[in-house]
């Protein structure tokens, strides 16, 4: 059996690939590839990275390698786990196939928290800004039920439909009927309160704080690109809820 040939560039794109797909921002996914590559030997790596693509050279003269990114979540548990790839390569703890496996077995593994725990976290999140927004207890447990409703009718229609704004609006139309409902059987004080409280899960806020750090560091292709990401996914959740004032 063949070998597989391990480049310092295999292995730049496969960290800045993994970061990427798991919320980092473009400067540290840049950052990273940069540090790797000069751990190595390169002494003027070029790295470029947007949100839906990477592109990385070891010179300015060598072949340019491009990686196009076509689906993103959130997962800062790989993302510290790069990081933590990468500082082992820059103190040469470990060897270049070491580091190569080993980004290898990040980028297979399964996200560490499993649907439920995120769904009882929405949950718990979405009945604790129901009282940060001053809501009443008695909004509590229908906020609380909207929001775990919600959220797991997201994740479940963003399995069959792979478009990130048709299933953040279907979490949103689920959370304005179910807390519409959940008002109906006389659980809970004022709607407003509960929706606000059960579409925090579903805001995004990795998106919209990713955005700023990319527009401050220079960054404006990527700064502005999950900006629009961020305020589409926005209107998404916010035409759910409308749609249910439309029929209700």
């Amino acid at each position: 059996m063949k070998e597989e040939l391990i480049t310092v560039e295999k292995i730049c794109l496969i960290a800045g690939k993994i970061m990427l797909i798991s919320g980092a921002e473009t400067h540290r996914v840049e950052d990273t590839m940069n540090r790797i590559a000069r751990a190595y030997g390169i002494t003027n790596p070029q790295s470029y990275a947007t949100p839906t693509g990477i592109n990385f050279s070891i010179d300015l003269a060598t072949t340019t390698n491009f990686l196009r990114i076509t689906s993103r979540s959130t997962d800062l548990h790989k993302i510290a786990e790069v990081n933590h790839v990468s500082r082992q390569i820059v103190d040469g703890a470990i060897s270049k196939q070491q580091a190569y496996y080993e980004l290898q077995h990040i980028e297979k593994s399964k996200l560490t928290f499993s649907p439920t725990v995120q769904i009882i976290a929405a949950m718990l999140v979405s009945g604790g800004f129901t009282m940060m927004f001053g809501g009443s207890w008695q909004d509590f447990i229908p906020a609380l039920l909207a929001g775990g409703i919600g959220y797991a009718g997201m994740l479940a229609f963003g399995k069959l439909v792979e478009i990130r704004f048709l299933a953040d609006f279907f979490g949103g139309f689920v959370i304005g009927v179910s807390s519409f409902l959940f008002l109906w059987l006389g659980l809970g004080e004022t709607i407003d309160s509960v929706i606000i409280g059960a579409v925090m899960p579903l805001v995004p806020g990795l998106h919209i704080t990713n955005a700023i750090r990319d527009l401050m560091a220079g960054h404006l292709v990527s700064g502005i690109s999950k900006g629009i990401e961020a305020l589409l996914t926005s209107f998404a959740i916010g035409a759910g809820v409308a749609i249910m004032y439309a029929f209700f």
